[in-house]
């Protein structure tokens, strides 16, 4: 439960708005979404659940508590889980490129455990938000995208996370925000920005940063979340977990719902670890990452080139092992030698085998050390382009990691896990003439064939 908190105020939170102008406004809302039929009543219930069948309230927030960072809403959400009755959880996605690695899933088996007590997961699929294109992050406009690609995107999602959730309609809904914002017109749309004020908006420390180096913000974007907090109010959100960088955003719908007469959803923001190389996150665009749509050997092979010293991390978030068990692994972890590497792959097969099922998981184990101890060469082999034929250890080395950093590739050296030809090379200055067809292994899966222009 100590990972399992109020979220302190930032500027990242949007402030708590003025109250609401007239009581007109709120009617005006109210009957707009019950003129479209598609608001969902917040007392629906797609299974019922009684106190007696749930998990302990202290029990569920234990669990959650684990891969935490921070909650906004947090006696809310106790509230709710002590009344007994199954949550509705608001899982919104914009339909740009699907590809979810580690990190997301993170969300998505909290989601389901709490699925496999009886509460609902609301997959809301973005299709006009999409459109608009969320600025989170960014220091220009996301460019717009057709329709077509939008309705392609959703079909991956979908795909990706069924890998994690269940979709069975008791516990899985599918909706678009077409469905409201559709038949929205432009007096509702304006009694919607209505509800939040210019200062709210700029506050994002995103948008102080462009308007400080002079670059513009279009309108479209400063209005972003106030449509994505729209979509909290007609799902019904009880509960929305969300990478850090959706904080701002899910604040303003828990404050919209407040605005509009609604109960407030809890926020839980999730526990973000560094990638595989031991920086900045895992990120598609750093190559440090290890996708869910990876095959059970890629996987394994990507998690034992993780340091030592994040093994333990990555084994408390990544993984549903005993706190105990991921303890002692971190411990072995950093011990060092051979206790370090049976620790790499306990944490490999435990990823492996929480998605692809413990007879995958003891195969790529079983594939992986018979070619790590046989040091035998996959059949077909990537080409590494080499200029020259005299360089260094680390020059080489540098070839086959573009994205690595020095330091990462002298370590990875000194461990002893760079051999050319079958020989191990632990001198990242030591100079090498190299051979056309030379094998060099760079890390447990690394191979490549080399090729002197």
């Amino acid at each position: 439960m100590d990972r399992l908190r109020e979220g302190p105020a930032s500027s990242r939170v949007a402030p708590e708005p003025p109250k609401a102008r007239t009581t007109e406004v709120l009617a005006f809302f109210r009957s707009l979404s019950q003129a479209s039929g598609s608001a969902v009543p917040r007392r629906s219930l797609a299974v019922p659940v009684s106190v007696e069948t749930m998990a302990t309230t202290q029990t569920v927030l234990d669990h959650l508590g684990r891969t935490t960072q921070s909650i906004v809403g947090l006696a809310d959400l106790t509230d709710r889980l002590d009344a007994g009755r199954p949550l509705r959880i608001k899982f919104g996605v914009d339909c740009t490129a699907p590809d979810l690695h580690l990190g997301h899933a993170v969300n998505l088996w909290m989601m389901r455990y709490l699925q496999d007590l009886g509460h609902t997961v609301v997959f809301l699929l973005g299709d006009v938000t999409t459109r608009i294109g969320d600025p989170t992050g960014r220091s220009h406009a996301r460019p717009v995208l057709p329709p077509a690609e939008i309705e392609a995107n959703a079909a991956r999602f979908l795909e990706q996370v069924s890998m994690v959730l269940r979709v069975d309609p008791e516990v899985f809904e599918v909706r678009r925000n077409s469905e409201w914002f559709a038949t929205m017109d432009v007096a509702g749309l304006i009694g919607l920005f209505a509800q939040v004020t210019h200062a709210q908006l700029t506050a994002r420390d995103m948008f102080r940063e462009r308007i400080a180096a002079g670059r513009e913000i279009g309108l479209h974007e400063l209005v972003y979340p106030v449509p994505q907090a729209f979509d909290s109010v007609e799902v019904g959100s009880d509960l929305t977990i969300v990478g850090s960088d959706q904080l701002f955003n899910e604040t303003m719908g828990r404050q919209l719902q407040q605005r509009l007469g609604r109960d407030a959803q809890t926020v839980v923001t999730t526990t973000i670890t560094p990638g595989l190389d031991g920086g900045a996150k895992q990120s598609k665009s750093l190559g440090n990452y290890v996708a869910l749509t990876d095959a059970p050997d890629e996987k394994f092979g990507k998690l034992m080139s993780l340091p030592d010293d994040l093994v333990g991390s990555w084994a408390h978030v990544y993984t549903d092992l005993p706190l105990d068990v991921v303890r002692r692994l971190g411990a072995a972890a950093e011990s060092g030698g051979a206790a370090a590497r049976d620790a790499e792959l306990d944490l490999a097969e435990a990823v492996v085998a929480r998605y692809h099922g413990s007879a995958a998981a003891a195969a790529s184990r079983e594939a992986f050390t018979r070619l790590f101890s046989d040091r035998t060469a996959p059949a077909d082999l990537p080409d590494l382009v080499v200029a020259v034929r005299s360089l260094t250890v680390l020059e080489l080395v540098r070839l086959a990691h573009p994205r690595s950093s020095n330091g990462d590739l002298r370590r990875l050296v000194s461990q002893g896990a760079v051999l050319l030809n079958g020989e191990r090379l632990t001198d990242a200055a030591q100079p090498l003439t190299v051979s056309d067809g030379d094998v060099l292994r760079s890390g447990h899966r690394q191979w490549h064939r080399l090729r002197v222009s």
